[in-house]
């Protein structure tokens, strides 16, 4: 019997199961459907891009998944619960303990700092708030913003702001990850810089879905659905490649643009 009891107690749900998912808008003739009887399972420690045209409902599927929406018809179960069993406040402790957002809009409190707009998500716990001011200077300084903890949003960049706001969604140590274009206002080194976080974060565990339009983002990623039209078209994983290969690569990458830059030297002889 005790041995039953262990292997029930071992049984791993998916940490994303989604069943015949539906979501409409409107009623009757105005009744769009964003959401088609969706499918989806995603597995603890997944990296999965989600890529498609634009309006083919992946910002929708998103906000479902991240508790910020609710369905039309279908299932959808977070770590083997029905979500629909949730009430208003487990959905809010949900959404500020376990899920970290990203929005396509940054959505940082303007009359705040930037070191207090980071600690928000830490309001859901308990603790002193030198400690939680403490942690969020900790992550700013890992996006190389430490000398911008008391700018306020106003005050700065496009990119710097989009790197606070995802220092904000990492904050509270996540262990599900959603980001919507989380590099579309950024340059290449910004973007660079998130998506090697991003990356370091999936490594240690954490599962991330990611919606993108930059199909070179999905190099980062485990696993690549393609949407189309409210529904998934395509759904494939990526070969596993090493950290060894992937550095290569990157060294192969940096040697041809240094050699595509280099200045010609002139004959002085």
């Amino acid at each position: 019997m005790a041995k039953k009891k262990k292997m029930a107690a071992e049984i791993e749900f998916p940490v994303i199961e989604l069943k015949e998912l539906i979501k409409e808008y409107g009623t009757d003739e105005t009744c769009i459907r964003a959401l088609d009887e969706i499918n989806l399972t995603i597995q603890k420690g997944e990296f999965v891009a989600i890529m498609g045209p634009s309006g083919c409902g992946k910002t929708t599927l998103l906000n479902i998944i991240g508790l910020l929406d609710s369905a039309s018809g279908g299932q959808y179960a977070l770590d083997g619960r029905p979500v629909d069993d949730l009430s208003s406040r487990e959905r809010a402790g949900i959404r500020g303990n376990r899920i970290g957002f990203v929005f396509q809009s940054f959505n940082l409190v303007p009359r705040l700092n930037v070191i207090e707009n980071v600690a928000l998500p830490l309001n859901y716990k308990r603790g002193f708030r030198y400690n939680k001011l403490r942690k969020a200077s900790k992550i700013l300084k890992t996006f190389e913003l430490q000398e911008r903890e008391y700018y306020m949003p106003h005050q700065l960049s496009g990119g710097q702001v989009q790197r606070v706001a995802i220092a904000r969604a990492l904050v509270n140590d996540p262990s599900i990850i959603l980001a919507d274009e989380p590099t579309g206002n950024l340059d290449s080194k910004s973007s660079e810089l998130i998506m090697n976080e991003l990356r370091d974060i999936h490594r240690r565990g954490n599962t991330i879905v990611m919606v993108t339009h930059n199909p070179d983002l999905t190099s980062y990623a485990s696993r690549i659905i393609q949407m189309r039209d409210g529904r998934i078209a395509r759904d494939s994983a990526r070969k596993k490649t090493s950290e060894k290969k992937e550095r290569k690569r990157a060294l192969n990458s940096y040697l041809q643009n240094a050699v595509e830059n280099a200045q010609p030297v002139e004959d002085v002889a």
